[in-house]
């Protein structure tokens, strides 16, 4: 019976831990098979956190998250995803840390960051201003509402793929593609046609056009179509340069489809580059593109040579591959080249080598306290991307000078050479006067 009792109670303190919002709260609980019908192809403002239940920030903000709901209800919606147990909607709308507050307004498909205070005032202020906006454009007829399944894409971005150009657009293209083939008499194509486009939308925006969605009428184009296989509608395949085409495996949503897209892209993208810092403009074009620039610095090359300063990038390589879809910034410079960005990093000119991690947009940063290797690394960076991470302001609260300097040349360094001195004409007499010392 006391077994039971325990039993019952951890079960108890484990639910109360995790549900951070009831059906009793008017914070509507968002997830993966609901946000779509909810979110996406609503006419409403959405304010969403995402969270993840055992952050304490996520914690102390609940109590005011749902104030601002109570007040809001009506106005403007307020919702929350549990981000660990729905991890592909955090990740799809770029969640790198909890809890982050994204305002839904008139591209459902874009949704833009919330940079305002933590209490139910500021989040309602934060909403009113948003909501204010959202009328602004559409008083303007800069935008329409978001409602309906055809919202938050146009059929322009879904690519006609024909029998005459299906090579030459997808079968020779470095692209990926994602392609439809639909016969026009089809219901379920007919359901699918403005999720399509709303992927498409979203896809080329979020892949820079790297990962393209298109359609072929298989009653038209039977050539393409039988030469593939199609029996049925809709049919989905995805097709890689240099490999035979696979079946698309994934769900008929918008989301899902954009997940999918994104993951292909993902996995297919080369790791990012680890760059020295040469100068100011590398720096900030690095940083100011990525969720989290990781900036390492490395000893001197005297005290490693080339072979350990190899080793080091070698390593940081290995951890910017792991880390690809996280599409993070990779820097890194030698001790004392930059002494500015080390002190602001709380560096310090000792310890090397040494690794910072900086968001840019909140000029706060995270330091290495581990070994500078694969596995300190990456804890590190994993302790970071789900929001464990312990952060500080950079120092200053804004980016320190930067200097420029010369790349490395791949090469040992070099000692300064000594200058040889001709003595000799100086006279080395041992006679002396001692009071000339």
């Amino acid at each position: 019976m006391r077994s039971l009792l325990l039993g019952v109670f951890v079960c108890s303190l484990l639910l109360s831990v995790q549900a951070l919002y009831s059906p009793s709260d008017d914070v509507v609980e968002l997830t993966s098979s609901n946000f779509n019908r909810e979110v996406i192809q609503s006419d409403s403002l959405w304010l969403v956190e995402f969270y993840a239940p055992w952050c304490g920030h996520c914690r102390n903000l609940a109590p005011d998250w749902k104030k601002a709901a109570t007040a809001l209800k009506g106005i403007v919606k307020v919702g929350a995803v549990d981000a660990d147990q729905h991890n592909s909607l955090g990740g799809q709308y770029g969640v790198r840390g909890f809890p982050t507050i994204k305002i839904f307004g008139a591209n459902k498909n874009k949704p833009e960051e919330y940079q305002g205070g933590r209490s139910s005032q500021a989040i309602v202020d934060g909403a009113m201003n948003a909501l204010r906006n959202l009328v602004k454009e559409r008083l303007s007829g800069k935008s329409g509402g978001s409602g309906g399944q055809s919202s938050g894409g146009s059929s322009k971005d879904v690519v006609e793929l024909t029998d005459d150009n299906f090579d030459k657009m997808v079968m020779e293209s470095d692209d990926i593609w994602l392609v439809e083939f639909f016969a026009p008499w089809c219901g379920h194509c007919k359901k699918l046609e403005p999720e399509w486009a709303a992927a498409a939308t979203a896809v080329k925006e979020q892949t820079k056009g790297r990962v393209r969605l298109g359609a072929v009428d298989a009653t038209v184009h039977q050539a393409v179509s039988s030469r593939y296989g199609i029996r049925g509608y809709p049919s989905i395949k995805v097709f890689r340069k240099g490999e035979e085409p696979e079946d698309y495996q994934g769900g008929r949503t918008r989301n899902d489809i954009i997940e999918r897209a994104l993951d292909l892209f993902s996995d297919n993208a080369p790791a990012p580059e680890v760059l020295e810092i040469l100068n100011e403009d590398v720096l900030k074009k690095t940083c100011e593109d990525s969720q989290l620039c990781v900036i390492a610095v490395l000893p001197h090359i005297l005290d490693t040579g080339a072979e350990g300063r190899n080793g080091y990038l070698e390593v940081m390589a290995k951890l910017a591959d792991k880390y690809k879809k996280k599409m993070w910034g990779w820097l890194w410079t030698e001790a004392g080249a930059q002494m500015e960005l080390e002190s602001a990093m709380g560096i310090g000119g000792f310890g090397y080598p040494a690794m910072a991690a900086i968001n840019s947009r909140k000029m706060k940063f995270a330091l290495l306290r581990g070994s500078f290797s694969e596995t300190g690394i990456h804890e590190f960076l994993r302790e970071l991307s789900v929001g464990r991470g312990s952060t500080a302001t950079l120092g200053g609260g804004a980016m320190p000078k930067i200097y420029a300097v010369e790349p490395w040349d791949g090469k040992d360094g070099q000692l300064p050479e000594e200058e040889d001195y001709d003595l000799s004409d100086v006279d080395l007499d041992d006679d002396y006067d001692k009071d000339e010392l």
